[in-house]
């Protein structure tokens, strides 16, 4: 018999609920949008939104440039992977309201990130990025783009040929090696504001809807033969191996 679900692990399917509600079913009505369209919009705004904050602003200094390089590239890249290989789970239909929140309070602020670094809002005292810095961002978010790009690679052309699990390739050693790539990703772009106003906000995003989905897909997974060894031998983000090595 598995175990009885923890308190956590309960409060995540609530907030997963409350969530999945909110981006897909908000105010109700007909379903005519999928949410990935929703996504897309602000993948695909991401340059054009941090090089019109450049010119408004005109802050051409190499962190803004280095910047819309990260950021820019990365909205580029989920556009590309999402042509070739769409995530079934983002070809959902939802609701209009869903959309709009899905938007405002999941997508749009990631936003701020690029607002802080290019306006001057932090103040005088705020100093931009050195170049050692700059460096260690971009060296995160290539290893980051890797991980989630070659992990939903793998994910959506294994189960189009087989479902249940998967255990070789970059699940090998971890169960959910897309949402570190992802974490990965942003984590380098708050690296580069420098403040903690980006932490906080990727935290809370991470928190709300990272960390729900997770566990809710660790449950479906947990219904497939194979489940417990697979679960003994991977981590849950980070690889098994590293996780033993940094207990011993």
């Amino acid at each position: 018999m598995p175990s009885p679900p923890t308190v956590l692990v309960v409060l995540a399917q609530r907030v997963n609920r409350l969530v999945r509600y909110l981006s897909r079913d908000a105010l109700g009505g007909p379903r005519v949008l999928k949410l990935a369209w929703v996504i897309n919009l602000q993948k695909a705004g991401t340059a054009p939104f941090v090089a019109g904050l450049m010119w408004y602003y005109g802050n051409t200094t190499p962190a803004a440039w280095v910047y819309l390089g990260l950021h820019g590239s990365y909205g580029l890249s989920w556009l590309i992977k999402d042509l070739a290989l769409p995530d079934r789970g983002w070809q959902a239909r939802v609701t209009f309201g869903g959309a709009v929140l899905s938007f405002l309070l999941v997508l749009a602020p990631y936003w701020v990130l690029p607002w802080l670094l290019i306006s001057g809002v932090l103040g005088p005292g705020h100093h931009p990025p050195s170049a050692a810095l700059m460096s260690a961002c971009i060296f995160l978010h290539t290893i980051g783009l890797t991980l989630m790009l070659g992990a939903d690679c793998q994910k959506n052309l294994t189960l189009a040929l087989r479902p249940g699990l998967i255990e070789t390739g970059m699940y090998a050693r971890m169960r959910h090696p897309n949402y570190l790539g992802e974490m990965m990703i942003y984590g380098s772009y708050a690296l580069m504001v420098g403040h903690w106003i980006p932490w906080a906000i990727l935290v809370s995003i991470w928190s709300l809807v990272f960390l729900p989905n997770m566990v809710a897909q660790e449950i479906s997974l947990s219904r497939h033969p194979g489940w417990e060894a697979y679960n003994a031998r991977t981590g849950f983000l980070l690889p098994r191996l590293l996780a033993r090595q940094q207990a011993s």
